[in-house]
Formats: C-alpha cells, structure tokens, sequence
C-alpha cells in the first residue's frame, strides 16, 4: 500500500471509529509499524490540521469531532483504487458513444491521471485493458444529448424535429423531459409530449432542430413513469396487458436462465431440461425481434397473437431467402 493511501485508509479508520483506536490496532490494519503509523498521524496533524488526539484513558487515537460533524482531508482525495475505478467509469462513458462526452469528461482524466503519476502509477495499463463493445449503436449528435440533458436538469421544455421510423415522417413536438435513458447501447428521452398529449420515448439520434423553450416542463410524478418504462419488456412504454409465454430448448435454456428480460419474468426449469419463461409486455414489436433472435431453440406457446407475429416474420424471411 502507498504511503499516501495509508494516511487516507488512517483518515477513514478514525473517521468510522466511535471510540478510540489502539497504535497496534491501526499498526495491523495498515499493515505497517508502528513508528509508521505514529508518522502517519503526525502527518494527519501537521499537514492535513485534523485533530487527532490522543485518549489516556482508553489508550488509543480518536478525531476530536465536535457535535457528530464529518472531518474529512481538506480538498477533495481519492486513494489509488478510487481513481482506478474512476479512470476505468470514465473509459466506459466515452465508449457509450463515440464522442458523446470526450471534451466534458477529458479534463478529469487529466485530472485523474496527474494524481495517479504523482504516486507512481501507470494508467496506459488499465486504459488498453477496458474496452466498451457495442453492436448495433446508433451513433447520438452530441448537440442533441446536451440540449435534452440540459433541459432535464433545468426543468424546461423543448422543442424540436423528430423523425418517427415507423411512420416515416417528421413532426414538430414540444416536450417536457422526465428521464434520460440508456438502453441496448443507445440513447433515449423519456418526455411528456405536449403535442400528442402523452408520455412518449423518443430516440435521441432522431432529434434535429432542438430549442430550449423558457417555459418550465410539467412534471410526471414518479409513480406515472415507473408504470410507463418498466411495467413491460422493452423500450415501449404502457402498462403490460399481455403475457409471453416462451419455451426454451435444453440448449438454449443455459443462456436464457441467466437473463433479466423484465424485473417482473417468471421462469422456471421443466424436467426435459427445457426452460419457460413468463415476461409481462404492453407492445409486441421489440419482444418478436428479441423472440426470432433464438430461431428454433423457442418456441412461443403463449398468446396466440405474438405467436402468429413471430410466425410471419419467420415466413417473410424464409421467402425473401428463397428468392435469392
């Protein structure tokens, strides 16, 4: 352990303790000596002014806090493991999107570099190790992210371009912001739409022409929009009216089992080694393409309706290879 983050480990043991503190206790918790230790807290008075005491009567060190307050380093620390996970959290933001939040995030990098370099130790390591891996992303403007996430924070409206797939068409919408979201690699608001009148999630790649409006956003209160995102399977929102039932092959049942398809999924293993599972959902688009990823290793036992889905999109596209 560095020196420095035994000073911080020594912060955080006293800061934690109730009652005082043995020089042999904090010696084995360190893992040091003892001289080490007694520098260490003389650096923890000197240095840092944090008023460490020492308690004749209970033969030990405690921090003279005064009516229960933190006493924390002055300035903002973090010990070597800290930083390594903040170097390796902002390496994974900066794949969720090929330069989504670079130039924000790269003056804490720089930051966190410098303070890993002042204590000897190397990022290029941990760096070339986290790679994001992303399949399937849609690449975000960076405009768009800010200008919602702005909005979000601020509590005001937006008005924008949004190109709706499905229809093929682009409409005007003024929308309050209610919650950003991350889902399958890409990005999504989540806004009252005042136009339609409704909560709707929104693909932020198909924004353009984004303007921030000075009147404040109306709220959805929490209850709403937890009904609204995560009552059912995917990204569609609206309360689950629908049950899929799904029967997985024995093979396909050793991935299955381990997935989270729905908070609210219900699985279970059948004696042949086959696995069923039960997941809740409101809209049958995303669940059919999610279905026709196993091919024949399921089966959809129940409703009817998804299972003719699945059923005609599978015709469809033996059809179109048959023509090839």
């Amino acid at each position: 352990m560095a020196s420095f983050d035994r000073v911080y480990e020594l912060t955080a043991i006293l800061q934690s303790s109730r009652y005082a503190v043995s020089a042999q206790e904090l010696a084995a918790r360190l893992e040091c000596s003892l001289p080490t230790v007694k520098r260490y807290l003389a650096k923890l008075r000197n240095e840092y002014n944090l008023p460490v005491t020492y308690s004749q009567k209970y033969q030990g060190y405690i921090l003279d806090k005064k009516n229960d307050d933190q006493v924390e380093f002055p300035g903002l620390w973090f010990n070597v493991s800290e930083l390594h996970a903040l170097l390796a959290i902002h390496e994974l933001i900066g794949g969720l999107d090929p330069g989504l939040l670079r130039a924000e995030l790269q003056p804490l990098r720089e930051r966190i570099e410098k303070l890993l370099a002042g204590r000897g130790v190397s990022t290029g390591e941990l760096v070339k190790r986290i790679q994001f891996v992303g399949a399937g992303i849609r690449l975000c403007c960076p405009l768009a992210f800010r200008a919602a996430a702005t909005a979000l924070i601020e509590r005001t409206r937006l008005k924008l371009n949004y190109h709706s797939r499905g229809e093929n068409s682009i409409s005007t919408r003024t929308v309050s912001p209610q919650r950003l979201l991350y889902y399958r690699g890409n990005w999504y608001l989540a806004a009252y739409c005042h136009t339609r009148g409704g909560l709707r999630v929104m693909a932020l790649e198909r924004m353009s022409d984004i303007v921030t409006q000075n009147h404040p956003a109306t709220e959805v209160d929490d209850q709403t929009m937890a009904a609204e995102l995560t009552s059912s399977f995917g990204i569609f929102t609206g309360p689950p009216n629908h049950q899929a039932v799904l029967l997985f092959t024995s093979h396909s049942a050793r991935w299955v089992a381990e997935e989270q398809w729905h908070p609210a999924q219900e699985g279970r293993w059948l004696s042949d080694g086959r696995y069923e599972l039960r997941v809740p959902y409101s809209d049958q688009r995303e669940l059919v393409m999610e279905i026709l990823r196993h091919g024949p290793d399921v089966q959809v036992i129940a409703p009817p309706d998804l299972a003719r889905a699945v059923c005609a999109r599978l015709e469809k596209a033996l059809q179109a290879c048959k023509k090839k």
